[in-house]
């Protein structure tokens, strides 16, 4: 074996003499390609947005809260991309028709029922002022006959020169195309923390050696980024000591302690189903309600009323989403779990409240479009007395919880935040000592937002222009979050890591676009589409368009999307998917164990070294 290691030693020092043209032009064009490709990523890197200001609060308060600001960063990526996408496919191609720029046909009635085809909101011509802030608050008003919404949506085709434009096909495409782009760059993102997460639980002995001795960047020269990546290092290694210590003192446990902890942790997830139980049904009857005396408030002119009624639910939702978290906070801390576990179990029981909350809204919503107290309604397929264009008043839903989210989020931080910071530092009052100054919370701030981008990718397809005012959104609440953590917060006494942290917002971020989906999937493939408004009032369903489309298409094609379409392409395509994946996942298992073996193998060459060391010293010390 040495033999022949020495012998592939020789063949690779006489090749490195002696290179011919054509390996020399590889290395040469390789290297050009790596520099090339490395000044491109650190240009990237220098552009990318609140990067200084990441990196400083990563310094004074850890990589895990660090986490929370660039998964914020990401959203706003996400909401810049699908509103340009909203923007340029149905928003632009509509003003420009709208400007008379090109031809275009206004999409005309074909309901043989002329009561379907009613819908009129009221344009007041002088109103209040307060009058405009209650439509601005509620998307009702000036606001319901603008792009903001669904229904004022209502051109067919645009003819630019030779090319016809069909906005319907191109709204419902846009919309495919931006879930199916969130959810490539989301499991993109969580691959990157999953593969992360797992480097850092293989050898928790190597994470300490790369941070002690591999740690500094001897790059930085100056002394404030000096200070910030000390500190950065400092709390990766609190969060290894806290972990560790959690790990030695639940493998000292002793079979008493471990009941105990079993039956403790037993009865707080009893009480956590009943605070779920409470929540849901509260919800329930605040949307109830909301919806049965929305039109009756209107009719009496009470603005302040109706407008308290319609935000009902959303108060109500958040009430539930402000109170939970607390609760659940409180409770995960006498369960015993990792810092780490313990973030994850905490977003898993509250991402319950808030995405539970936005489907039950949905649920006693469509109840009402979809159910008719008598049979005037039968000919349109859904209560078009109450929602003659149902889309929009979806729309209007999802815009008065964004709103009214961001309001709540902007709230708290002035009237809570703030005033409790002064009084800890300025009162002396043993209660309010106690009090203490507050943490920055990661599972109930990652929760706000999440829940922010689940109602954007709801609402969307009912409100084109509401990844916009979510991408405005976030990019408000970095600065306030940014400023109520430097001023307001103290540093975690229970610091989190961020590898396993960027991983599990992904995920929570996946689940909430993933029950984003049903609601619009049912929204376009179930739900009679409105008969006086959209671009889709010709058609039965949304979803009808596509095959409508496909119908026009030559025969040939016609034939092969059909084909593709069917379970006879549908079953074979599932199990040519399943062989790849096993494949694949037997090359993973292969890999893994080969890594595995040259870790074996490099412990046994550290010993041999070790070995070695000490007969020399020996040796030496015999010697002399």
């Amino acid at each position: 074996m040495f033999s022949s290691q020495m012998r592939m030693w020789d063949f690779q020092t006489l090749h490195s003499e002696y290179p011919t043209g054509w390996s020399q032009w590889k290395d040469n064009s390789r290297n050009v390609y790596r520099i090339a490709r490395d000044d491109v990523t650190a240009i990237l890197s220098n552009l990318q947005l609140w990067r200084s200001n990441i990196h400083s609060i990563e310094g004074k308060f850890g990589t895990g809260i660090g986490s929370y600001f660039s998964f914020l960063r990401f959203l706003v990526l996400l909401n810049c991309v699908i509103f340009l996408l909203m923007f340029f496919f149905t928003i632009l191609p509509l003003a420009i028709s709208k400007q008379g720029a090109f031809n275009s046909s206004q999409i005309i009635p074909s309901s043989l029922e002329s009561e379907c085809t009613v819908y009129s909101p009221t344009t007041q011509g002088l109103v209040y002022f307060y009058n405009n802030i209650i439509d601005l608050l509620s998307g009702t008003g000036f606001l319901e006959l603008t792009y903001l919404f669904y229904g004022y949506y209502t051109v067919d085709l645009v003819t630019i020169y030779i090319f016809h434009y069909s906005l319907p096909l191109a709204y419902i495409m846009v919309t495919f195309v931006y879930l199916f782009l969130s959810i490539i760059w989301i499991v993109k993102r969580a691959v990157e923390g999953f593969k992360q997460s797992l480097v850092r639980d293989e050898d928790r002995f190597q994470s300490y050696c790369n941070k002690i001795f591999a740690g500094w960047d001897f790059c930085i020269t100056d002394q404030y980024y000096a200070r910030l990546k000390h500190s950065s290092l400092q709390n990766e290694l609190k969060t290894d000591l806290a972990e560790e210590r959690i790990r030695q003192r639940k493998e000292k446990r002793t079979r008493r302690e471990t009941i105990r902890i079993y039956f403790l942790r037993l009865f707080l997830n009893i009480i956590v189903i009943g605070v779920l139980c409470v929540c849901f049904y509260a919800i329930y009857l605040a949307t109830a309600y909301s919806q049965e005396h929305t039109s009756a408030m209107s009719s009496q002119k009470t603005d302040t009323l109706s407008l308290l009624v319609e935000y009902l639910p959303s108060i109500v939702i958040t009430i539930a989403n402000f109170i939970t978290p607390l609760i659940f906070e409180t409770i995960v801390r006498y369960e015993d779990y990792a810092p780490a576990f313990e973030i994850r179990f905490t977003l898993i029981r509250c991402v319950f409240v808030r995405l539970a909350s936005i489907a039950i809204l949905l649920i006693s919503l469509w109840t009402k479009i979809t159910s008719c107290s008598n049979r005037n309604c039968q000919p349109c397929g859904y209560n078009y007395k109450d929602y003659p264009c149902w889309e929009s008043r979806v729309g209007q839903e999802m815009y008065k919880l964004m709103m009214f989210d961001f309001i709540i989020i902007v709230a708290i931080t002035i009237f809570i935040e703030f005033p409790r910071k002064l009084l800890v530092t300025y009162c002396l009052w043993k209660p309010v000592q106690w009090w203490g100054q507050q943490e920055f919370e990661i599972p109930q701030n990652v929760l706000e937002i999440v829940y922010g981008q689940t109602i954007c990718w709801i609402g969307t397809f009912y409100s084109p222009l509401l990844p916009a005012i979510a991408a405005l959104k976030y990019f408000i609440i970095f600065y306030v979050k940014k400023i109520t953590l430097m001023e307001n917060c103290r540093p975690a006494t229970r610091p989190f890591r961020a590898s396993s942290s960027n991983f599990f917002f992904q995920v929570v971020l996946l689940i909430g676009l993933i029950l984003a989906c049903v609601p619009v999937g049912i929204g376009i493939a179930q739900i009679p589409a409105s008969k006086a408004c959209g671009p889709f009032l010709n058609y039965n369903t949304s979803w009808q368009i596509i095959p409508s489309t496909v119908d026009q298409f030559p025969e040939g094609l016609k034939k092969t999307i059909y084909v593709i379409a069917s379970e006879s392409f549908a079953v074979p395509f599932f199990m040519l998917s399943c062989l790849v994946m096993f494949y694949f996942m037997a090359l993973v298992g292969a890999h893994k164990r080969v890594v595995e073996q040259l870790q074996e193998h490099l412990v046994m060459e550290s010993r041999d070294k070790m070995f070695l060391i000490k007969q020399l010293t020996e040796a030496h010390s015999i010697y002399i």
